[in-house]
Formats: structure tokens, sequence, C-alpha cells
């Protein structure tokens, strides 16, 4: 008997190895999986403009209803980047319960989700596992966050989006039948504001060697077309400053205008984020052509300088412990900045009120930014503007 294919591994340029289907050997297998990697999720097959990121909330999540005798438990819980709750029903190609039942079973679960679930109360089941990963779990959702979106933020999204009803649900099996698929966009279609799509996770095995294929279904352009933009417009200077006019007290606005100034200082050109509310910029560094950015000023709650020095492990410049405990060093000279050793491994944050507190406090952090840029321009950029 001829076995089916269709998937290919090149291996030494020479050698191809064939790869076959072979199923999941127990549902177990098949979440935890993906509990360890979320990426299975296939986040850029979801939303191609701005791919979905996945964080782990609970594997195994219990369900309440309102009859205190039912109760069920979700395969897993998963919140994006903007907070919203992602719930994932794992079945096999062998468990018959995949088309309808499995469908009715995800519903009791959206339905029943609003009255069981807050975002402190998942905040802390989130907490919890991460303590059982032996993880800290806010430097697990900083690094999942990035420098742009506060904690709170993303908790006060999460509660808003439980709120709308806002949930993402996800059918995930080896095999999607095609009866699920015309239900997944039937659902998909018309469920505003739920967003309803099923994964097939394709395994393929050869040679000790396992590949696994993700693809999507469900996605509509009609379901497309009513989804939220995540990201903003590009800010400008003049927007960015408006800002800290508006929000911030005028010594703390005036620091931020002098940041400003002194980044523009440094003959790079200036990046300005994209947040939905809150502006950001920073010198667009490219040492040997691989861009960093360890600090930056943001308009976020009550204004502040970002350190983010995890993400330069690595990095052709910047990337030696003793580096970036220097970088630390240099912006605690600020007067009580708050910065711990913990800025050297993660991200840290110093308040525009502690910086314009400092008589110097301004000078300092340019003249930590101004070292920064001379270690990169040392090794080599092309950065400059007007290029």
């Amino acid at each position: 008997m001829t076995l089916r294919t269709g998937v290919f591994v090149l291996q030494d340029k020479d050698t191809l190895v064939p790869m076959q289907p072979e199923p999941f050997a127990a549902e177990v297998d098949f979440q935890t999986l993906l509990s360890k990697f979320p990426a299975l999720l296939v986040g850029d097959q979801i939303d191609e403009d701005n791919p979905r990121r996945f964080l782990l909330v609970q594997q195994e999540l219990p369900i309440g209803h309102e009859d205190a005798a039912r109760r069920w438990s979700l395969d897993h819980l998963f919140l994006d980047q903007d907070g919203v709750p992602t719930l994932v029903e794992v079945k096999r190609q062998s468990d018959g319960r995949l088309r309808r039942e499995v469908v009715g079973q995800m519903l009791d679960y959206a339905s029943n989700f609003q009255a069981s679930w807050t975002a402190e109360k998942m905040r802390s089941v989130f907490e919890a596992t991460c303590i059982a990963a032996k993880a800290e779990g806010d430097a697990v959702l900083s690094e999942f966050l990035g420098p742009e979106t506060a904690s709170d933020r993303f908790w006060a999204d999460v509660d808003k989006n439980i709120g709308s009803g806002k949930l993402r649900l996800l059918f995930v099996a080896d095999d999607i039948p095609s009866e699920l698929r015309r239900i997944v966009e039937f659902m998909n279609k018309y469920m505003q504001p739920v967003e309803v799509l099923a994964i097939e996770l394709r395994q393929f095995t050869g040679q000790g060697l396992r590949t696994i294929v993700p693809m999507v279904f469900g996605q509509t352009q009609e379901a497309a077309g009513r989804k939220e933009p995540a990201r903003g417009e590009r800010w400008t200077e003049e927007r960015l400053l408006a800002q800290c006019d508006e929000r911030f007290p005028a010594t703390d606005a005036a620091a931020a205008r002098a940041i400003l100034n002194g980044m523009k200082g440094f003959g790079l050109q200036l990046v300005f984020g994209t947040g939905r509310t809150s502006g950001s910029v920073y010198p667009l560094l490219k040492p040997r052509g691989v861009a960093i950015n360890p600090a930056y000023l943001s308009t976020e709650g009550e204004g502040k300088v970002w350190l983010q020095l995890k993400h330069l492990e690595g990095k052709p410049v910047l990337g030696s412990v003793e580096e970036r405990r220097e970088i630390v060093r240099r912006f605690a000279e600020v007067r009580d900045s708050g910065l711990s050793e913990a800025a050297v491994d993660g991200w840290a944050t110093i308040p525009l009120a502690r910086i314009a507190a400092d008589p110097r406090g301004v000078e300092k952090v340019i003249a930590a930014m101004q070292w920064i840029v001379d270690q990169v321009k040392a090794v080599g950029t092309s950065t400059r503007s007007g290029g």
C-alpha cells in the first residue's frame, strides 16, 4: 500500500525526505503542544495586517454554569495582545464529537464565560500558571506585551472585552471536516463581535523528523471587514508634543519636549510609534543592519522613558550583561529614578515627573541616550537622516 504524502523535507541539499500524515497519539499530547507553542495558532493567518500573538492563561479551564451541577472544562484559554479572550477547544479527527457536538459545547462555554470570568480573576489564574511553570508573571507579561502597552492597560482591555462579549473561539483539530468549516464560516460571519475560526494542525513524520502544518478556516471578506484596527496611524512630533501638553503638568511636558529635542541632536532618523492612544519616539539604531531600540520616550500613562534591554541579548552591540548594566547605571543617575538591577534583563521605566524633578534630569537622560548612540556608531551604522 502506498502511503499518501505531499510534504517533503530537504536535507543536506541532496536528500528529499517524504513525510507521511500521522495522527496525534492522544488528545492530551495535542493540548500540551498548544500550551507550549501558542505560535501553532498561526496568528499571521488569523490577521495578516497585525498578526495575533497568544498568551496562555490556563490549560483545562473550568467554566461555570447557572446550573451549579453543570460545569465544563475548556481545553485552553489564551489572550491576544489586545486582551481578547481566545477560547480553544481541541479535538482529534478520531473523536466522533468533532462536528455538531463540539460546536454546541463551544457555544456553551462562550455564553457562560462572561458570568464566570473577570479580568481580575483571569489575572490571578495567569499568575498561578506562571508560578506552576516556575516563571515570573510580570516578566512573562512584559515580554509578551512589549514596551508600548502597560500591564494595567492590558488588563483593563481584557475587562472591556469581556464586558462587551468580544471573544475569539478556535476549534483546533488534526483534520477539520467540511461540515465544521461551513458552520464556522457561518458563525464567524454573523456572530459579531465574536470571531469564530477553525485551525487544522496536520502532523507529518518521516525518518525521525516531525512537521506540523497549520491552516486556518472560517474567514470571509465580510467578517474581516468588521475587525477593529489594532494599531493606529503613525504619530508625528506635533501630535506627540500636543498630547504631552494636554495630558501632563507643564514641567513634565517641558521635560518630554527637551528629551525629544535631544534625540534630534543625535543626527539620526527618529521613529514615531503607531499606538492607538499613546505616542512614542526613539532614534533609529541599526548596528550592522540589526535594528535595536534600547530606550524611547512614551506618552503612555503619566509619561515616561522606557528601557527595554532584554531584547539586546545577542545583538551586535550592547548585548552583554556588562553593557546593559552600564546603560541602567547611566539612566539611574536621574535622582529617584526607581531603576534596579532587574532592568538589565527586562523592562523598566523612568516617569517624566521624576526626570523633571531632578534639575539635571533631562541632561542625564540625553547623556545616557548619547552613550548608547556612540556605542552603536562605533560598530558601524547607516541610519543618518537625510539618506
